[in-house]
């Protein structure tokens, strides 16, 4: 698999509960994060604090990453089902 610079982490701002921060994370984990809450009817804004309301003591860009992951893991194992 090919690597590129479009690998390095990207920085976007977002709101949480009326609060900005920004989360970085590669531009394939953006692009999977905006079709995941396309999907589900949801902004970015409102599923990124879903996933913030459970992440616990984890960073939330990591918390965005295993849940795109696992998102992508249960689509593949339905599709092989």
């Amino acid at each position: 698999m090919n690597v590129s610079v479009s690998a390095r982490p990207v920085k976007h701002s977002l709101t949480l509960r009326g609060h900005r921060t920004s989360v970085s994370l590669e531009d394939a984990f953006w692009q999977a994060f905006r079709s995941l809450a396309v999907r589900r009817n949801l902004t970015i804004n409102a599923l990124a604090a879903q996933i913030d309301a459970d992440r616990g003591d984890v960073g939330l860009a990591s918390a965005i990453r295993v849940y795109v992951l696992r998102d992508l893991q249960a689509a593949s194992v339905q599709s092989n089902g």
